[in-house]
Order: C-alpha cells, then structure tokens, then sequence
C-alpha cells in the first residue's frame, strides 16, 4: 500500500464506514460483501482511531445515497449502463446489480490492481485503469455500449481538484451522449469544516480540498450546455435516525440545516 497516495489511500475510509455500518447501524446500509472482504483487509486499516460515530457513517450515508440513485436509475432506464468514477474499494454492483446491468469501475492503475486483488471482476462489470479526467475511459466504454443511457457515479471524489479540472470533465462527458451524473458535494462552509475536523479524524489532515458548490444551479451556469438539475438533495435527507447516539442526529440535522454537504443529480 505504500504505492497509494494521500488522496488514494482515503479508498480505506468508505470501507470502515461501511463496515461500521453494517455491523451497527445496517438501517442505513448493509454491506454483505464488505464484511466478506473485512479479513483480507490491513489489521491497522480497519481501527476507527479518533473517528466518532457520525464521521464512521459519513462514507456509509455516501454509498446509500449513490445505491437510491442507482436503482432509481434502474428502475427507469432497463437499458442503462453505471460507471463508477474513483471506484475505490467500493461494492456498489454487490449491492444493486439486477442482474443485467452493464457495470464499469474506473479508477487510478495502482488502485484497480489493488482492488483486483480483493475483488475480482464479477460476471458484469468491467475494471477499467484510467484517470477520471481524461478522456480514454469514456472513449472505451462508449466503444462498448456506443448508444447506451449512463449514469455516472462520483462519490467523494471532486472535493480534492481544483474546480477548473473537474468543469473540464462535465462538459468533457457532455460530448459523449446521453449521460446522468451523480456527485457529493460540500458548500464552501462545509469544506471548511470537512477541513478542520472530518479529514483529521479520519487520518487524511493533510490531504487537500478544492472543489465546493454552494448551489446546483451556480454549478450549471458555469458547465453551460443546457445541463438539467435532476435533483439537489440535503446528504441526510433520506437517512433513518433511529437509534443513533444524539451527537450524531444533531451533527446530522446542522449539516442538512445549512445545506454543507448535497447530492446533485445533474443530466449532461
């Protein structure tokens, strides 16, 4: 693991919290596959450390979030395709495949050989080794499902680039037709507070943090191109509560207050 940068290695960090999820709070999210996976991951990884519950089930709010959009998308579009930017470590396809959606996972070389070794491709979906950035994996997966409706997945993966770099790649994806896209994003208020305590928490202080939109529809001004706001969503908003410790319901409630973290739901 010593070849995974800062950023790269915050892949362990949805994987604690779905872990913890699943073992504590499986309301939120039940992931059979990564307790499947638990034994095989690194012994120090897998200590929550100075992480409290409410940053535990952060990551874990994240992938419930982006599994509601997935079978949502689904549900409508049976001929749909799900690409997964920044991958990581997650089971995404493990929880909401259907049986015969096309997936694609994208993610860094050294990430999707690391992921490999824990998770061999299942039967639909396709590792694929590129920068999210350019254009090469876009280009291959539309060789593939050229005319294909896609719903592209990017969970906790903008917030480390700057915003040049990421509205380079919306309006890159919006070339290649017919495309949905799924993010988290923090408000600038958020960022700071993502800054000063949730990253130190879980162990990744000194990564860096760029990319913020305080509102969808100031984002889509700036992407151009008749972008379409699908959906703007408080990140709790859908997250059952009940038996969470009071800390946690209360940071929950601040955050969806004053809008510091959102799911957007944009059509390219």
């Amino acid at each position: 693991m010593s070849h995974l940068g800062v950023v790269e290695d915050t892949l362990f960090v949805p994987m604690l919290g779905r872990l913890y999820a699943s073992e504590h709070c499986p309301q939120i999210l039940y992931d059979k596959k990564a307790l499947e996976l638990k034994e095989k991951l690194p012994a120090g990884l897998l200590k929550p450390g100075d992480q409290n519950q409410y940053t535990l089930l952060a990551s874990a709010v994240r992938s419930a979030n982006m599994d509601r959009f997935i079978r949502s998308f689904l549900g409508r579009r049976r001929d749909g395709v799900i690409v997964q930017l920044g991958c990581g470590l997650e089971t995404t396809y493990h929880r909401c495949d259907n049986g015969r959606t096309r997936w694609y996972a994208v993610d860094l070389p050294h990430v999707v050989e690391y992921r490999r070794e824990l998770l061999p491709e299942p039967e639909r979906e396709t590792y694929v080794a590129a920068d999210a950035f350019d254009d090469d994996w876009i280009r291959r997966i539309r060789a593939n499902v050229p005319d294909a409706p896609l719903l592209v997945t990017a969970g906790g993966l903008f917030h480390y680039f700057e915003e040049a770099k990421v509205m380079g790649l919306f309006r890159m994806l919006q070339q290649f037709g017919e495309i949905e896209l799924v993010f988290d994003a923090v408000s600038k208020s958020g960022m700071s507070m993502m800054r000063k305590k949730y990253m130190r928490q879980v162990g990744h202080g000194d990564a860096r943090m760029f990319f913020y939109v305080d509102e969808a529809s100031e984002l889509t001004g700036k992407i151009g191109g008749g972008v379409e706001i699908l959906a703007q969503e408080a990140y709790y908003r859908h997250i059952p509560r009940d038996g969470l410790r009071f800390s946690t319901k209360v940071s929950m409630a601040v955050s969806d207050r004053w809008c510091m973290v959102k799911m957007i739901h944009l059509k390219l």
